[in-house]
């Protein structure tokens, strides 16, 4: 497996399932045959790439639309029990191991020679952690950090991983650009699940999550504080992108939100992300083989 694009990150924003918008992006890069040696992922954005580094078209679709007609993965009698809204020890455990309707093809991923950022939030030091290939000891090890990244606050359980205790990794850093800039990329390819102009305001629900984690100040006042490190970000993003430094993929139209469990919804918002990259390609192709 080789890789053709080395000069730039490809980086991709969670959001739960809008991130179904991106997987219609990622396939359509996979189809193009765009193939970027360094990807990092935050929150669901994680799943994405390692779907795009596994270059699993077929998961990559069914993990944000098809996999909501499975039964007992999704739904607020799970949150109720105390299992999380979307069912995380079988979405990341059985589900995605061999024989399992998510499947995921280890050995493929591994065969994939690029590197690899998997974004959480440490809910000790109040730290994003990145997470790289050589932290990879067995497919265990990549499902727990992505469920890691993708464990969204009040929705689900916080995860344990290696003896310390992780939540969204998109509390922190929405879009994993820190650590692509730490890593000395200046060229950047990002993929977002919100429209041009977003902004994020202060939570509604503060007092909720103050109330809920009122014995653990530094989560809480880092929740408290995520809407203004998220437009922080898009600034940062829409500087690089006026500079020319960045391609930055928005949606059109964000059909859906992070919790929606309509997969006709689910495929109209897949399908406006293959459609909208279909259309971009050329440009994109400009960009990056410039």
């Amino acid at each position: 497996m080789k890789n053709n694009i080395f000069d730039t990150a490809l980086l991709f924003e969670g959001g739960g399932m809008r991130v179904a918008h991106s997987a219609g992006v990622t396939n359509a890069m996979l189809e193009c045959e765009l193939f970027f040696d360094y990807v990092c992922g935050i929150s669901a954005g994680s799943s994405n790439a390692v779907n795009y580094l596994s270059r699993d078209k077929d998961r990559a679709k069914r993990c944000f639309v098809d996999f909501v007609d499975m039964d007992n993965v999704i739904g607020v009698r799970h949150l109720l029990k105390g299992e999380g809204y979307f069912a995380a020890d079988y979405i990341y455990g059985a589900a995605s191991l061999p024989g399992g309707p998510l499947t995921l093809d280890f050995a493929r991923f591994q065969e994939n020679p690029a590197e690899l950022r998997i974004g959480a939030f440490d809910c000790e030091t109040g730290e994003t952690v990145y997470w790289k290939r050589d932290d990879i000891e067995a497919i265990e090890d990549l499902l727990r950090m992505v469920r890691c990244s993708s464990t969204l606050p009040l929705l689900m359980p916080k995860t344990q991983f290696r003896g310390k205790t992780y939540i969204d990794g998109g509390i922190k850093s929405s879009i994993p650009l820190d650590i692509a800039l730490r890593d000395g990329y200046e060229k950047f390819f990002i993929v977002l699940t919100r429209e041009k102009g977003y902004r994020k305001k202060p939570m509604k629900n503060q007092r909720l999550l103050d109330r809920k984690f009122k014995d653990e100040p530094i989560l809480a006042d880092s929740l408290r504080h995520r809407w203004e490190n998220y437009n922080k970000q898009m600034e940062q993003i829409e500087r690089l992108e006026a500079e020319g430094m960045a391609i930055v993929v928005r949606p059109e139209q964000m059909r859906i939100r992070s919790t929606t469990a309509n997969r006709i919804k689910l495929e109209k918002s897949y399908q406006d992300g293959y459609r909208l990259a279909m259309r971009q390609m050329d440009a994109w192709k400009k960009f990056l083989y410039r």
